[in-house]
């Protein structure tokens, strides 16, 4: 395969259903299954999701990348936004969190897990932490992130393909 599809979307909720329709057109024009587009809309949603809630926006002309990439053996999502350099809590939380997924045998447990967590939290806390977990577990991804030079993150999520 080595199909590509790119896009640039400005920091709006409005903007990430679109990305998402157009990467799930992209993968159904591939001829994937719907099993495999229904996997990867979801990640490209969620990882655009996290780029717009972490992202730092301050600058009138920040952007979100992103790119879904089709290779013979997998299919890899990268999302990218710009960040703060001093932001060091956040970045160390989502290496905890990553690192703590990849410490399951088995996604669906770390899904499980988290799921608890949530279920015993007060209604008004916000945040549920589901986002990376659900990557992980109902995208079948192997997550991964670096921070950039150039005041940017990167996170992907890699989809092996069967």
């Amino acid at each position: 395969m080595g199909d590509v599809i790119e896009g640039v979307i400005t920091p709006d909720w409005n903007e990430i259903n679109k990305a998402r329709e157009d990467c799930t057109k992209f993968l159904y024009d591939r001829k994937l299954t719907e099993t495999v587009v229904d996997a990867l809309s979801m990640v490209v949603h969620e990882l655009l999701e996290n780029a717009l809630k972490y992202g730092n926006f301050e600058s009138g002309n920040a952007r979100i990348s992103y790119i879904v990439k089709i290779c013979k053996k997998n299919i890899t999502v990268e999302v990218t936004n710009p960040i703060h350099w001093d932001d060091t809590p956040h970045f160390k939380m989502l290496d905890k969190t990553i690192q703590w997924i990849r410490g399951y045998q088995n996604p669906f447990e770390a899904y499980a897990e988290k799921l608890k967590e949530v279920s015993v939290r007060p209604l008004k806390d916000a945040e549920s932490g589901l986002g990376l977990v659900r990557v992980a577990y109902e995208g079948q991804s192997i997550l991964d992130f670096y921070v950039r030079d150039d005041n940017n993150i990167s996170v992907s999520a890699v989809y092996q393909l069967q």
